[in-house]
């Protein structure tokens, strides 16, 4: 599924003479980054915010975390959230905030890409069994999360810039 999204350079929060980062740049960041920053909202309303790698592929961000965990079980009951990825840097990088809804997926051939994603990538090692990931050394099954973005920011450094784009 290739989307391709209305980008608006957002003046308003931009220095003078700065321009909207092309989609191709923002989606080269999202291919190529390895850890993002996952926000949920817990059923009281609290904020969570936690680190965990995250594959782009096909229009969507992927992960991954335990069914116990704190991020899936805020999951199955807001599952709207944001992922962020970036550099910790003030002058320099891009930094990209996707909001968007978090479901399960449970489609093996893309589970199969991921998995191999995974492998290349971070060298970690998943099987794709009953539609999640399964760790061999563990055994512990883990389900896999397509976030479909709604917005991303782009936000840019030297110059300073934002850009939305929007599916």
């Amino acid at each position: 599924m290739t989307m391709t999204p209305t980008v608006t350079h957002v003046a308003e929060f931009s220095e003078p003479g700065s321009s909207a980062l092309p989609w191709s740049e923002a989606e080269r960041v999202l291919v190529e980054s390895e850890m993002f920053w996952l926000s949920t909202v817990r059923a009281d309303g609290r904020p969570h915010v936690a680190p965990l790698p995250a594959m782009w592929v096909d229009g969507r961000a992927h992960f991954c975390t335990g069914a116990h965990e704190q991020k899936a079980v805020n999951l199955a009951v807001h599952p709207s959230c944001a992922l962020t990825t970036g550099t910790s840097t003030y002058r320099a990088g891009i930094d990209l905030v996707i909001e968007g809804t978090a479901a399960i997926t449970r489609d093996e051939e893309l589970l199969g890409e991921l998995a191999a994603l995974w492998r290349s990538k971070l060298d970690w090692t998943f099987e794709v069994r009953g539609g999640a990931f399964t760790d061999p050394a563990q055994g512990t099954v883990a389900p896999v999360y397509a976030l479909t973005p709604v917005k991303i920011l782009a936000f840019t450094k030297a110059p300073y810039s934002q850009t939305r784009y929007t599916f």
